[in-house]
């Protein structure tokens, strides 16, 4: 029995607008179970381990970016390395992933908030109808971290699916939930420079030194924020980033990925 499996994560929230919470994101992780993604989860392990990390260490991409909690008395170059091998298990594992999300300036309430991500994925799943079809089971894993989104799930995929399955998830027991937050903070992170909204703080607190310039791309952007990802690097002046460009573009970019699920 065919089966797919679809880890999802959140950045941000349903209330009002604020300055320092813009965005909601939503990423959603792909996972075709055919494909077995033990050997790549047992290298990432074993990196972790290389790196005086628990093997089972659970991947928190956000504050290894901010330098915060256990990643407090970290380097720059051990946080960096971290990433890396995250990326690389990404690369091996043969998901594919796709991020929406809103501007919540744009958002007058909550209700309009869930009916404009309930129209991104209602879409995505149509404009995708016969390959989600193909599958004769589809479980979706989320923490239950945020009712609104639950409930959105539960009636988006309730509406167009008829086989489907919601599981609540602890974020520490499943890779591929730690790589839909990190898509998530990734996702952000680019938002972010997109919109010069990263305020000095932000990089301090990260240990980052940063120019950065205004880009052009051909990214196509629709009116929910669901973006397609088909734009050129970012062109970023980071010269002493512990994320470097390379890392940005792999995650960014479908040439370099080829992970994205349109």
């Amino acid at each position: 029995m065919s089966e797919l499996s679809i880890f999802i994560d959140e950045s941000g929230d349903f209330g009002p607008y604020d300055h320092r919470s813009p965005y909601y994101i939503i990423a959603m992780v792909f996972h075709d179970q055919s494909i077995d993604i033990s050997s790549p989860i047992e290298k990432l392990c074993r990196d972790l381990s290389d790196k005086g990390l628990k093997p089972d260490h659970c991947i928190h991409t956000g504050p290894i970016i901010r330098r915060e909690n256990e990643y407090s008395t970290f380097s720059i170059d051990e946080r960096r390395k971290i990433l890396n091998s995250m990326v690389t298990f990404i690369k091996h594992s043969g998901i594919r992933y796709h991020c929406f999300h809103i501007e919540k300036k744009h958002i007058e309430d909550s209700v309009q908030a869930s009916a404009r991500l309930s129209s991104s994925i209602s879409r995505f799943i149509r404009d995708n109808y016969s390959e989600f079809l193909s599958f004769s089971n589809v479980k979706i894993y989320y923490d239950n971290g945020q009712i609104e989104l639950s409930r959105l799930l539960a009636s988006v995929f309730s509406a167009l699916l008829s086989d489907f399955e919601i599981k609540k998830v602890t974020p520490s027991d499943y890779r591929l939930f730690q790589v839909a937050d990190m898509f998530c903070s990734m996702e952000l992170l680019r938002l972010k420079i997109e919109d010069s909204a990263i305020s000095p703080s932000e990089w301090s607190s990260s240990g980052i030194s940063v120019t950065s310039r205004k880009t052009t791309s051909n990214r196509s952007k629709d009116l929910n924020g669901s973006t397609s990802r088909e734009y050129q690097s970012l062109q970023l002046l980071l010269p002493q980033a512990f994320f470097s460009v390379q890392l940005i573009v792999q995650l960014a970019v479908q040439e370099v990925c080829c992970l994205v699920f349109r």
